[in-house]
């Protein structure tokens, strides 16, 4: 002879499993996104490097103006922007290397997570307007990112690389340097 269920035992397992609910409904939700192939899309202002590259498995050497060669994954993480100035770097050029530079500056004290690396012909005055106060000079040595460089005159491109090498975004010449500051600020904590 079955007894009836108590009720406070009846509804304390509806409550057990209400909550078990609430904690599954996100989860299943997530893998039938998944499989689906949804993924989220997050609005950032750079272009992705498709296909991806890694500059450290590539061994692509930079050579930096006091002789030494750049190592691209530094001995604490540390995003590098990279800037490519397209030939006669001016005005022009000089305005937005300095605003990434003041990128890296409104990330405060996460500024020491993001190394900042001009490769090619500095600007005339780069002495003048404290550039190597902030900036690495190098040059790649192999011309392997000669893709990325832009070719009209007065312009600079950029790469977001991550600490182990893998470049993450371009931005390409004429790119808004205050969607960089964005995109820095959310890839940067």
């Amino acid at each position: 002879m079955n007894k009836p269920a108590n009720p406070a035992l009846r509804n304390s397992r509806l409550k057990l499993l209400l909550i078990m609910a609430v904690f599954a409904a996100p989860m299943i939700a997530a893998g039938i996104l998944t499989f689906t192939g949804w993924q989220p899309s997050g609005k950032a202002n750079g272009q992705p490097i498709a296909p991806q590259r890694n500059f450290a498995d590539e061994n692509l050497r930079v050579q930096l103006s006091d002789g030494q060669s750049w190592a691209w994954r530094a001995a604490e993480p540390q995003l590098t922007l990279i800037a490519l100035a397209g030939p006669d770097c001016a005005a022009q050029c000089v305005d937005t290397l300095t605003k990434m530079a003041a990128a890296r500056i409104t990330l405060n004290r996460n500024a020491p997570r993001l190394r900042l690396l001009y490769l090619g012909t500095p600007p005339v005055d780069s002495g003048q307007d404290g550039m190597k106060n902030y900036w690495q000079l190098g040059t790649d040595s192999d011309g392997k990112l000669a893709r990325y460089r832009p070719s009209e005159p007065d312009s600079v491109a950029a790469l977001l690389v991550e600490s182990n090498g893998t470049a993450l975004s371009l931005y390409a010449a004429g790119f808004d340097p205050t969607g960089l500051r964005k995109d820095l600020q959310k890839v940067i904590r």
